[in-house]
């Protein structure tokens, strides 16, 4: 059997074993994720941050775009943020600005089922997921969360590895205690759990997918390898920067998230502040925070369709390889 056939490509009905990533706060757009789906991989709207009516406009961009399999997601509920350290996190970074209103999960997940999306991936814990009747893919940075997401009926697990760029998925020990490389915790939770097991984390070309799939996932997930792609909606600044040097940090948005090193990022490391909660420090810096995984400086700047063909001859070459 091909390495592109696998249980979860049957389950998707797509041609690859390659999903992209949802990039939320620029980088994910319709043209992307509909680029990708209709090469034979599965394109992720991050819908985490939209209202429900331009979550419900992007769907439908997308409809417009691919007749493929597509997946949509969103953050699991998180607590109100409290407006505790706000003032002097705003002396410290020069930016004063309220946050606009979060959109309810409950508005967004209502959106996601009424329009029928295929597929419903999530991160930072277990969403309620009653009403919904896709796909369900959820985040797990252990094996204990993957456990966890299997036995609340999640159909799929991504086993998200420290390599990772964006936020940390983490929800059930600390972060620092939950930082396990991709190749140390993909085999682990294929071990620990009977649904497919998608690998996250460092991987950029098709020794990357070669090696995922050896582990015993059934599929990657790509983003940081994306993030360059004319299709995507990545600022100039971040396009520049995609292959400097990262950091997991609080400071940016008020999770831990891996993301570029810049002097704003050790500056405000360095004061030694606490940083208000999840999402207000994105509203009170003077720079949108870089999120980009280890793997940035393999990044390739070509189009969506293009990229995938790349990573397709890629694998096949690696796997030849290997069995030569």
């Amino acid at each position: 059997m091909s390495w592109r056939e696998t249980a979860l490509t049957a389950r998707l009905g797509i041609r690859l074993p390659i999903i992209q990533a949802p990039m939320a706060g620029g980088p994910s757009t319709p043209e992307l994720a509909a680029a990708v789906s209709n090469a034979g991989g599965l394109g992720s709207l991050a819908g985490s941050m939209l209202p429900p009516d331009d979550l419900r406009d992007a769907i439908h961009r997308m409809r417009a775009l691919t007749g493929a399999p597509f997946a949509v997601n969103l953050f699991a509920p998180l607590p109100a943020p409290s407006p505790d350290r706000v003032e002097e996190w705003s002396r410290l970074t020069g930016v004063s600005r309220p946050p606009p209103p979060a959109p309810a999960f409950s508005d967004q997940m209502a959106v996601v089922a009424a329009e029928g999306v295929p597929a419903f991936s999530f991160t930072f814990g277990i969403p309620p997921l009653s009403g919904y009747d896709g796909l369900t893919i959820g985040t797990a940075t252990t094996v204990a969360e993957a456990v966890a997401l299997e036995r609340a009926g999640v159909g799929v697990v991504v086993a998200q590895g420290y390599e990772a760029g964006g936020h940390r998925g983490t929800f059930l020990d600390t972060v620092e205690r939950s930082l396990i490389g991709t190749l140390a915790l993909v085999p682990r939770v294929v071990d620990a759990v009977s649904v497919p097991v998608v690998a996250g984390g460092g991987i950029m070309d098709g020794r990357g997918i070669a090696a995922a799939l050896a582990l015993g996932a059934q599929a990657v997930q790509l983003g940081t390898a994306f993030l360059c792609c004319p299709e995507a909606g990545t600022a100039p600044a971040h396009r520049d920067a995609v292959a400097g040097d990262t950091t997991v940090t609080r400071v940016l948005t008020g999770r831990h998230a891996r993301a570029v090193r810049t002097p704003l990022v050790d500056r405000l490391e360095r004061s030694g502040l606490e940083p208000p909660e999840y999402p207000r420090p994105r509203f009170l810096s003077p720079e949108p925070p870089m999120l980009v995984g280890q793997g940035g400086p393999m990044a390739r700047s070509m189009p969506a369709a293009d990229l995938l063909l790349t990573l397709e001859a890629e694998t096949d070459a690696a796997i030849a390889r290997v069995a030569s």
